[in-house]
């Protein structure tokens, strides 16, 4: 197992020096669909699908805050190579919810990646002597192509065909497990034909009749083997807060660009450069402020949220460890990562719409960052119903939803 661990400062300067080499490959990124194999492998070479990963097997396990600053930089070069990193990284934390040997099993290898992605209504486990029986299909893996490993959560059947639980109590076969198998075991279907995203290879797969020993399946309701403040803050957070820095790093290069178009293009019908025009102006004007109060916003929540995580991870109390971060910060959290996708697509927009005529081109870098930034919003993290939660608990009201 790999075990070299570095400081932040290590990881921010070779997060730099990767995203000069993904931004010179976004073009291939976007047409194949999938990162090149040579740079997914420099980037697991070099730590940067581990670095959530707990320290006891060979991860960085940086602070959340610190993984944001990363995150943040890749998205900026390209939405799919940063949210990848987000994905992969996110579940690994769920290493310490899984029986340990697979774990170690799992990320022995430096290359290792586990992608995972949500089972349709078809999708079950049949407990069997030993483990389950799993048959299904299950859509949107991302890091498809350079992951090694796939988890597949399943509903567990009585196997009458009804998709009801097993009654079968005493060993806790009831509910829903992830199930854990090596790449190869699955069958993987193209369905991933979209215009934004394209690169993260968020495939699907299949599979019938595969037998997944007990040692291979966990409830993702287990409590994490170790203390952290890295596991005080909800999975649906981690992954909303990562999705919205890189949501936030697409606005950013989209309003970079329609910058530098307003400084070089006069408009057809008029003699004034667009960079001159007062409606350009004030319109990267509010540009900016959407931007910068979305990122303080998210800065400030993850900020937040990170040191009540911090806080509740130290407490002990009688018996079990209190590992619920407080439902405030929880809120707040939600919120500002939901908000920020919804901002960074408004940012977009205007940027697209100030470029004009040129924007419709491939060879304009805001094409895509148009494409991307609209998938973004369409994921479960952006969806508009995290408005309605955040208010209800304003509102006094117990709050419903995803925090």
């Amino acid at each position: 197992m790999a075990t070299a661990q570095h400081d932040i400062e290590y990881y921010l300067e070779a997060a730099r020096e990767l995203a000069g080499k993904v931004a010179a490959a976004a073009d291939r990124i976007d047409g194949d669909r999938q990162l090149p194999s040579e740079l997914a492998e420099e980037m697991a070479d070099k730590g940067f699908f581990r670095l959530l990963l707990p320290r006891s097997l060979g991860g960085a396990q940086l602070d959340h805050p610190d993984f944001l600053r990363i995150l943040e930089i890749f998205g900026a070069v390209d939405a799919s190579t940063g949210w990848c990193l987000n994905q992969n990284n996110v579940f690994s934390t769920n290493s310490l919810k899984m029986p340990e040997q697979t774990a170690r099993e799992i990320w022995a290898e430096q290359r290792a990646v586990v992608t995972n992605g949500p089972p349709t209504a078809s999708s079950q486990a049949v407990p069997v002597d030993g483990g389950y029986k799993l048959n299904g299909r299950w859509h949107f893996s991302s890091g498809s192509s350079h992951a090694t490993w796939i988890a597949a959560l399943a509903p567990i059947s009585n196997g009458s065909g009804a998709g009801g639980p097993t009654q079968d109590a005493s060993k806790d076969r009831t509910g829903a497990r992830i199930m854990l198998m090596p790449k190869e075991a699955v069958t993987f279907l193209d369905f991933w034909q979209v215009k934004g995203l394209r690169g993260t290879a968020s495939f699907s797969f299949e599979v019938e009749d595969l037998f997944i020993p007990n040692d291979r399946s966990y409830d993702p309701a287990n409590l994490p083997r170790e203390d952290g403040a890295l596991y005080v803050i909800p999975m649906t957070l981690l992954f909303g807060s990562g999705f919205a820095t890189v949501a936030l790093g697409v606005a950013r290069a989209a309003l970079d660009t329609a910058i530098s178009v307003a400084g070089a293009k006069t408009p057809g019908r008029t003699s004034t450069l667009l960079g001159n025009q007062s409606s350009t102006q004030r319109i990267i004007g509010e540009a900016e402020a959407i931007w910068g109060s979305s990122k303080a916003f998210l800065r400030q929540s993850a900020s937040s949220a990170w040191k009540g995580a911090q806080k509740t991870s130290a407490q002990k109390t009688t018996g079990q460890k209190n590992r619920a971060l407080p439902t405030e910060e929880r809120i707040n959290l939600r919120l500002a990562a939901t908000h920020a996708i919804r901002m960074a697509a408004q940012v977009v927009d205007l940027a697209y719409n100030l470029c004009g005529s040129d924007a419709i081109f491939e060879t304009n870098p805001i094409q895509r960052q148009f494409q991307d930034i609209h998938v973004i919003t369409q994921h479960a993290q952006g969806r508009l119903s995290h408005y309605e939660t955040a208010g209800q608990y304003f509102l006094g009201l117990e709050p419903e939803g995803n925090f």
